[in-house]
């Protein structure tokens, strides 16, 4: 669709925007938010007519990109005939659905309950685990993020938390491997992977085996920085959990469905998780729809007791055909694949090379279309380019660098000292490119920085 400027447009639903709707995460008074027209493939445009590619997928969710026509007719199809119905009742959209989801998870993870988000996903995830086990507590790793609910905020580790944690909620903090910014001291992969669980099995030791219900972990982390982890970590953590009788949570709401080129982050490693959250990418976020993957030991503790929660629009039949859409696109057109392919051929030598060329760019990881660069002040000293959680003037370079991005026609996504690519998974290796060059364009901003 080739965009039609209409500044007046524009403006009324700017004005409408600012006297009524209240952001997430922002500060009402401060924010500037664009008025979107329009938006199809990896593109959206605004009123006056200026293009972007989305090198944020939304927020990390249009794995397809926006307005694939199949699942728009799904869409549309499934409304015609029926556009909602109780969770109670077996419908067909629920059940293809929770069949094609469960085909994909890994291992025996062949129980799907619906949720309407990420976030009441995790909170649905904890409350089995606690019921399976018996046990109150629940550990998760600094630099994460699972989400806005109360109990999801508390699991959280990054300063989005700070404002909402009661400290009561059953939750200890531990720390993950990041060999860049390593915690254990390591210089090598191998170091960080035996140092961060054993830090792990100190931390289970001191709080009491008997009393922790669950270990949470986003398989990659996403906004925390996109930190592949080392050889062998996730495989301790899950004979950890063996071991100890505790259940493994994996958060796989910004990982799944492709990002990492393949169905799910998991079999990257060769790991099957106990319980498994999964939203976004699901259906690319047409229709709100998140889940949990069961694994048989855990439904059949729900097999004579009831589960006592639930969710008036759990499986809701318009998310749940997008789903099977969805699915069926990402199956038929080889999005997965080409999340890997591309991943291995054009972003991964891409980026190294951007990171050889600017000195602001400390680090470059990642996998798929799932990548961070890790932005510094200095190299050497592994200084970040902003303190961390900065905001106003101390984050002017990392705002800099967003404004450039724009300028050259790619939306970034910024995190603290990071920007992150991830583009739709079916994203073509011109429009990569196209990004990529806007990237390289808003890096000598950000070099400006340095020292």
């Amino acid at each position: 669709m080739t965009p039609q400027p209409n500044p007046d447009a524009g403006a009324a639903v700017k004005a409408a925007d600012r006297a009524h709707v209240f952001h997430s995460w922002s500060a009402q008074d401060l924010i500037d938010p664009l008025a979107v027209a329009g938006a199809e493939g990896s593109y959206f445009w605004d009123y006056d007519g200026k293009r972007y590619l989305d090198f944020t997928s939304g927020l990390v969710y249009t794995n397809i990109g926006y307005q694939h026509p199949k699942v728009v007719a799904a869409i549309q199809e499934q409304a015609a005939r029926m556009t909602t119905f109780a969770p109670a009742f077996a419908i067909e959209a629920r059940s293809e659905a929770a069949r094609l989801i469960a085909e994909r998870t890994p291992g025996d993870l062949d129980k799907i309950f619906f949720t309407n988000g990420g976030a009441d996903a995790v909170e649905h995830a904890v409350r089995m685990a606690r019921l399976h086990t018996g046990r109150p507590k629940v550990l998760s790793a600094y630099r994460s993020y699972h989400g806005g609910t109360q109990q999801a905020v508390n699991i959280t580790g990054d300063p989005r938390r700070w404002a909402s944690d009661s400290a009561t909620s059953g939750v200890v903090h531990f720390w993950a491997p990041f060999l860049y910014r390593s915690r254990f001291y390591a210089e090598t992969e191998e170091q960080e992977t035996a140092r961060a669980l054993e830090h792990l099995e100190t931390t289970i030791a001191f709080e009491g085996p008997g009393t922790v219900a669950a270990i949470i972990l986003e398989t990659i982390p996403g906004t925390a920085g996109i930190m592949v982890p080392p050889p062998g970590y996730l495989a301790g953590v899950r004979e950890i959990c063996d071991r100890h009788g505790i259940v493994f949570i994996l958060d796989e709401v910004m990982a799944g469905f492709g990002r990492t080129g393949e169905w799910f982050a998991a079999d990257l490693f060769g790991v099957v998780p106990d319980l498994m959250t999964f939203a976004k990418g699901v259906n690319s976020g047409y229709v709100p729809l998140g889940g949990v993957a069961i694994s048989g030991a855990i439904a059949e503790t729900f097999g004579k007791r009831p589960y006592p929660g639930g969710l008036t629009y759990s499986g809701h039949p318009l998310a749940c055909a997008a789903a099977v859409a969805t699915v069926g696109v990402m199956a038929e057109e080889g999005v997965v694949e080409n999340a890997k392919r591309l991943g291995e051929t054009v972003l991964a030598p891409a980026l190294a090379d951007l990171a050889e060329r600017h000195p602001s760019v400390g680090e470059v990881r990642g996998v798929g279309m799932f990548w961070a660069l890790d932005l510094v002040k200095n190299r050497e000293t592994r200084e970040p380019l902003v303190p961390y959680n900065a905001a106003g003037e101390a984050n002017a370079p990392m705002a800099a660098f967003a404004a450039a991005a724009k300028q050259h026609g790619v939306w970034p996504f910024v995190n603290m000292n990071r920007t992150h690519v991830v583009p739709p998974c079916n994203v073509t290796e011109a429009e990569l490119k196209e990004g990529l060059a806007a990237l390289d364009a808003a890096l000598s901003v950000a070099d400006e920085y340095t020292v």
